[in-house]
């Protein structure tokens, strides 16, 4: 079935629940007026529903494919990529000194979506070209960055993110590569990395590899880690790409989806690399890339959703099969238990997405204004968006499936690419569980305050609200104050007991701030924001209590059964 670009839910979300208003009155974003938004998210969205809709199935049908070290792209997506070249697309949020826009991550945001939707095996692309760019902008010499940045936001070039490697995966800290120094200041790159997204193509006149590897003097752990740029082709004198560098792909991984998106095992042998950032202060820079890749996977979570969620619409209003309640012979939307998955999958939509953009609106904020509590704001809600976000990917796009019946299990009505595509996101770019723990570790070293103040923001909001939507406002209020005392609990006990709940105690978050930004459109909007409301805080909200009980549980429990009883 054909994608459309939600462009009336994004707008309404803009202008009335997320706050972009006060980024558009900034001075660094003044340019992003409404007349401008609106004509940037129309051209985005029919690249996405012309160009890019139409290979959803191609790239699954024709997966990506090495053939004599050479890496074969679907058909149909060099013309795709170039078009989102072409359209300045990758560079939305870049610096304009090296030809980006300079427009607001909110809108990148909104982009990233719609095209997630359309192709997530071709969205990988950009996206991944688009969190190497913000970690050049921040960490990379001027001598890289006038080289690299203008071919990257072009789409000239293409960048990649090597961090894993067959003996390190999450434990970034345990890997081998090694970088030694050259006379010429350069470095000798050598080691394997593996799970490379779209670690080389056929369309692209290069490929530029952030590499992490250690210096002979570098400490063991991520302490000793540094980053390197290592292109595919080295630069000539005038920057064209000139002689091949020892890098090459050893193999593709064989996936359960995202079959057009071609995922490399990288091999480095004594490659030539530059350093990015300071000696052995790798990490700090590409967690900026992997910060902004976070926030992207998450939103990749949310298009497929909303893909996924069109899909299976469509299906249910031309299904017909058994005696409907409302018309008789209806199709199967009229089916009670039809109508409620439906429903749920556009509230938790709309919940996650108002999530992800209000996530981005802080970014921006303290980008444009250097606020701390707007900084704060922002780390605080990125794991969440990438965890609730691809978490409800998942289970949107498996309740896509259910909505088809049979139908949903049989691959060619398309409906089962959505989960098999969707699946990894919640592993690649740290586990789901690793989201969850950075969430009560890291992001709660302020003793929860900028939890404290989110939550305070959502109680006032009920509380305003309790005199006009008293059965929605309450609930929000009560769910709320549940919260707050579960962060109160949470940032008194130590480390395991709050990594024990952490997974239950990110969605219970993630469920209070769906049910506010829900009270927030029910408040604003018209009949149909107020009954989507309704089925979000009166059927998926109460699962708050349960999750904040699993939150305090505690870890002990989970130890109680020894390794050899869990075997049993």
């Amino acid at each position: 079935m054909p994608y459309r670009a939600p462009l009336r839910d994004v707008t309404f979300l803009l202008d009335k629940i997320v706050g972009f208003d006060q980024v558009r009155a900034t001075e660094r974003f003044a340019e992003a007026t409404s007349d401008t938004t609106q004509a940037i998210l129309t051209e985005a969205a029919r690249l996405c529903e012309d160009v890019m809709a139409p290979l959803q199935r191609v790239g699954d049908l024709h997966p990506a494919r090495l053939e004599n070290g050479v890496v074969r792209t679907p058909p149909g997506f060099a013309e795709a990529f170039g078009a989102i070249a072409t359209g300045g697309w990758t560079g939305i949020a870049s610096d304009p000194a090296y030809g980006g826009l300079g427009l607001p991550q909110t809108l990148a945001t909104v982009v990233n979506e719609m095209m997630a939707s359309a192709c997530l095996s071709l969205q990988i692309a950009p996206l991944m070209a688009q969190g190497q760019i913000e970690a050049l902008e921040h960490h990379a010499s001027d001598e890289i960055k006038a080289l690299y940045l203008p071919k990257l936001i072009a789409g000239e070039w293409i960048g990649t993110m090597n961090l894993t490697e067959p003996q390190a995966g999450s434990d970034v800290g345990a890997l081998r590569s090694k970088a030694e120094p050259n006379a010429d200041g350069s470095y000798a790159i050598t080691g394997q990395k593996i799970y490379i997204s779209w670690g080389d193509n056929d369309f692209t006149e290069n490929v530029c590899h952030l590499v992490l590897a250690r210096l002979p003097d570098g400490a063991e752990g991520t302490r000793g880690i540094s980053l390197f740029m290592v292109p595919k082709y080295l630069p000539d004198a005038d920057g064209r790409p000139g002689a091949r560098n020892t890098v090459r792909v050893v193999s593709l991984e064989h996936k359960m989806g995202l079959h057009g998106s071609p995922t490399a095992v990288m091999e480095y042998d004594r490659a030539t690399g530059w350093l990015v950032g300071a000696p052995h202060k790798g990490m700090a820079a590409m967690f900026t890339m992997m910060n902004n890749a976070r926030v992207g996977v998450g939103v990749q979570g949310i298009g497929v959703a909303e893909g996924a969620f069109q899909h299976a619409l469509a299906y249910a209003r031309d299904r017909r099969q058994g005696k409907t309640p409302l018309s008789g012979e209806g199709a199967i939307i009229e089916h009670a238990d039809v109508r409620r998955m439906l429903a749920q999958m556009k509230a938790e939509v709309f919940a996650v997405r108002a999530i992800a953009l209000a996530n981005s609106v802080a970014i921006d904020m303290a980008r444009a204004t250097g606020s701390e509590d707007w900084a704060a704001r922002a780390a605080l809600l990125t794991p969440i968006t990438k965890a609730h976000g691809t978490d409800i990917g998942i289970e949107v796009a498996s309740d896509g499936i259910q909505v088809h019946g049979g139908m949903g299990f049989i691959e060619e009505t398309g409906a089962a690419q959505f989960l098999r595509d969707v699946r990894v996101t919640a592993i690649y770019e740290g586990t789901n569980g690793i989201q969850a723990m950075d969430l009560v570790g890291r992001k709660m070293m302020d003793g929860g305050e900028a939890a404290f103040r989110l939550l305070q923001e959502i109680e006032d909001t009920a509380e305003a609200a309790r005199n006009d939507l008293p059965d929605l406002a309450e609930p929000v209020w009560q769910a709320a104050e549940s919260l707050r005392e579960t962060t109160e609990w949470l940032v008194a006990e130590d480390m395991t007991d709050r990594f024990a709940g952490a997974s239950a105690y990110l969605r219970a978050f993630a469920r209070v701030l769906g049910a506010h930004y829900h009270l927030k459109a029910a408040k604003v909007g018209d009949g149909a924001h107020k009954a989507l409301a309704g089925v979000f805080i009166s059927r998926i909200l109460p699962e708050h209590v349960g999750l904040l009980a699993q939150a305090r549980a505690g870890a002990r429990g989970l130890y109680a059964l020894s390794d050899d009883e869990l075997a049993a």
